[in-house]
C-alpha cells in the first residue's frame, strides 16, 4: 500500500471515530432531554410481540377511567303500624296546653260539677216524689198551700198593725198594746213564756239505740218549716239557737242528755204539722228505717211550759229610739 492509501485510510478511521463520538454524544443528549416516557418505551420496542402486545394492553387497562360505582340504596326498615289507641295516645300524651288553655279547662270543670250536683240533687227529689202515691203527693201539694197560706196572714196582719198605728187617735196606747203584744210573741219564741194551743205530739220509741242527733234535728226543722210555734223535746224547750250532739247511747239538747223516749210537744196547726213529719223520704220513714217506732197524735191543747232564762245580749243593743 502506497503513503498516499495509508493516509486515505488514517482519514477515514478518523472520520469515523469522529462520527461514532459524535452519536454517542448526541445519543447521550437526547437521552437526557427526553422525558421518562419515552425511554420507557424504547425498551419495549426491543422487546418480543407477545411482551408488547401484553405492555400494550396493560397500559390501555390503565387508560381506561374506573367506572363509577352507584352507592347501593339505604335499605330502610319498615316502620311499625300503630293502632288507632296507640296514635290516640301519642297525639294526647304528653299534654301540650297553654295557661290560658288551663284556665279554661279548670272553668269548665268547675261549671261541669256545679251542672252534675244539681241535677243529682234534682234527680233525688224526682225521684223520691215519682215514686210517691197520688195522696202523699196531694198531701205535700196542701201543705205548701197551707205555708203560703201563712206567710199571707202574716203580711197582713202586719199591715193591719200599720194602719191601725197610723189611723189611732191616741197612737202613743195603741204603741203600747202592740209592744206588749210583741213582748209576748217574742217571748214564746225565745222560751222565757210557757205557752199553750194545739198542736200535736210525736213520740219515738228507739229500742236499738241507733236514733242519732241529726234524726231528731230534722224532725226540728221539718216542724219548724211547717208552722210551729213552739217546740219542747222531754223537758228542754227548743228556741233558735238550740243544737243536738250526740251522747253515748242518747242525745243532748242544748247540752242535757235525754234518753229515749224522745217526746216532741209542738203547739201550732196540726193539720200542717202531722203530714210535714210523714212526707215521702222524711222523718217518719228515716226513722223507721232505723227500726225506730213513731206515734203522732193530735190535740186541741198541748201545754209548753219548759222555760228558759232570759238572757242579756253582751254587745247588742236595740237601735230603734
Amino acid at each position: 500500500m502506497s503513503d498516499h492509501d495509508e493516509k486515505r485510510a488514517e482519514e477515514l478511521g478518523d472520520t469515523r471515530a469522529d462520527r461514532r463520538d459524535d452519536s454517542n454524544e448526541s445519543g447521550n443528549r437526547l437521552r437526557k432531554e427526553l422525558p421518562e416516557e419515552v425511554t420507557s418505551v424504547v425498551p419495549a420496542a426491543r422487546a418480543t410481540p407477545e411482551q408488547a402486545q401484553e405492555q400494550e394492553q396493560a397500559q390501555a387497562q390503565e387508560q381506561e377511567p374506573e367506572p363509577v360505582r352507584e352507592p347501593e340504596p339505604e335499605t330502610v326498615a319498615p316502620e311499625p303500624q300503630m293502632t288507632g289507641r296507640q296514635r290516640l295516645v301519642e297525639g294526647l300524651w304528653p299534654p301540650r296546653v297553654s295557661r290560658a288553655q288551663l284556665i279554661v279547662a279548670v272553668l269548665l270543670f268547675g261549671l261541669g260539677f256545679g251542672l252534675a250536683v244539681q241535677v243529682a240533687s234534682n234527680s233525688d227529689s224526682d225521684s223520691a216524689l215519682r215514686g210517691a202515691r197520688q195522696e202523699d203527693l196531694v198531701r205535700i201539694l196542701d201543705e205548701l198551700d197551707d205555708r203560703s197560706q201563712r206567710l199571707e196572714d202574716e203580711k197582713q196582719g202586719l199591715e193591719k198593725q200599720r194602719d191601725e198605728l197610723e189611723n189611732s187617735s191616741d197612737q202613743a196606747e195603741e204603741a203600747r198594746k202592740q209592744t206588749i203584744e210583741k213582748e209576748r210573741q217574742l217571748g214564746i219564741l225565745a222560751g222565757t213564756v210557757a205557752a199553750e194551743g194545739p198542736g200535736i205530739t210525736v213520740t219515738i220509741e228507739d229500742t236499738r239505740g241507733t236514733v242519732e242527733a241529726n234524726m231528731l234535728l230534722d224532725a226540728i226543722q221539718e216542724l219548724r218549716a211547717a208552722g210551729a210555734e213552739a217546740i219542747q223535746v222531754n223537758d228542754v224547750r227548743v228556741v233558735a239557737g238550740t243544737y243536738l250532739t250526740d251522747s253515748g247511747k242518747g242525745v243532748a239538747v242544748d247540752g242535757n242528755k235525754i234518753n229515749a223516749p224522745f217526746r216532741f210537744k209542738v203547739i201550732g196547726k196540726p193539720q200542717d204539722l202531722e203530714p210535714a213529719l210523714n212526707i215521702p223520704g222524711g222523718v217518719v220513714q228515716t226513722l223507721e228505717k232505723e227500726q225506730a217506732t213513731v206515734t203522732i197524735e193530735r190535740s186541741t191543747k198541748i201545754v209548753v211550759d219548759a222555760l228558759r232564762a232570759a238572757k242579756r245580749p253582751d254587745y247588742a243593743r236595740s237601735s230603734s229610739r
